[in-house]
């Protein structure tokens, strides 16, 4: 099943919407890679009339942002924020789409939705073994967060079995709201990750220190 149910228009869109995130990343010190992945995801949004260019060039993107994230979440932490955040966005900004055209098919959105899910699932394992938990504000923030996208996702996937025109927009307006619950929920995980790579290092040092 191919995922070219959508124009230009959508490239633009997300392009759009990938360049003014990754150029603020870039401008607060993302670092060399988030100036790549700037560079690349406005050649998407220039060329989004040449849809293997401007796919291609997204692609560009998101490896070169993926990486640029490594240093705060890690190799996995990175994979599982992408799918979280990545999803979740997704949905939102194709769900305009079908607002637009609610002839188009609705697996496209399942499909976002189920992606957004299973990394906010994986996201809260990855943070339950790395994080440390010495914050019991941001470790409840971030528990509260999770719990809730993942409720929204669901609210979603079932909003879209409505077969009129309400879902989607149900569908569109949960979205919304999971995008706020799944951006604190990465933001609070990172910290806690953080928090427990410096206890990691804290311990390993006061392990070497003696011998």
């Amino acid at each position: 099943m191919q995922w070219n149910i959508v124009g230009p228009g959508f490239g633009w869109l997300s392009a759009g919407v990938t360049l003014l995130f990754g150029a603020t990343g870039w401008a607060v010190g993302g670092g060399w890679l988030a100036g790549i992945g700037t560079v690349a995801a406005l050649a998407g949004f220039v060329f989004a009339r040449r849809s293997a260019v401007a796919w291609m060039a997204l692609a560009l993107a998101a490896a070169a942002y993926a990486g640029a994230s490594v240093a705060d979440g890690g190799p996995v932490g990175t994979l599982t924020g992408a799918a979280l955040l990545g999803g979740v966005t997704g949905e939102m900004l194709l769900g305009h789409w079908y607002l637009i055209d609610p002839t188009l098919p609705r697996w496209a959105l399942k499909r976002l939705a189920a992606i957004g899910g299973a990394g906010m699932v994986a996201d809260a394992a990855v943070v339950a073994v790395a994080a440390g938990w010495d914050d019991a504000v941001i470790g409840w923030a971030f528990a509260v967060l999770a719990v809730t996208t993942i409720v929204l996702l669901v609210a979603v996937w079932f909003a879209l079995n409505e077969p009129s025109y309400p879902g989607v927009m149900a569908a569109t307006g949960l979205s919304y709201l999971a995008i706020l619950t799944a951006i604190g929920a990465a933001v609070a995980g990172r910290s806690l990750i953080d928090e427990g790579a410096g206890l990691l290092v804290g311990m390993t040092v006061g392990m070497i220190v003696p011998l």
